[in-house]
């Protein structure tokens, strides 16, 4: 298994939008669970999004709920996380991420953690300012 993320743009204003990619390989990832996460230094890693296989349930982190969207295009084996109406406090390093335990539950999204994930993406610097 294997995945990456890409932005188009590190750097936004305050009440911006940026979208992150996550292409996956080595495996299709319909079937499994993709996950966000962010990390400021010093600070814990945050799971802010996870969308379950198979158009299985999702999950936002309070802090990003209402703005930011997990999504899928099967077709490019690619996650997707729209960031809307981007906040200063939003400004860390985002990682997706997959955990192969995953495979084709629908729910399991209702309790994803940082530590199930197997599998991580390399981070992508983001930077909401003025």
């Amino acid at each position: 298994l294997s995945s990456a993320a890409g932005v188009w743009g590190g750097l936004v204003q305050p009440g911006g939008s940026l979208r992150l990619s996550c292409a996956v390989s080595g495996f299709t990832a319909d079937y499994y669970a993709i996950g966000w996460f962010r990390q400021v230094p010093g600070k814990v890693r945050e799971g802010i999004s996870c969308s379950s296989p198979s158009d299985g349930n999702t999950y936002y982190a309070d802090s990003v709920k209402g703005r930011f969207t997990i999504s899928r295009d099967n077709a490019k084996n690619t996650v997707y996380l729209q960031m809307n109406s981007l906040k200063p406090e939003d400004t860390a390093v985002y990682y997706c991420a997959t955990d192969v335990g995953s495979y084709y539950r629908a729910d399991y999204c209702s309790g994803f953690t940082y530590y199930r994930m197997t599998h991580w993406g390399k981070g992508t610097q983001v930077t909401v300012s003025s």
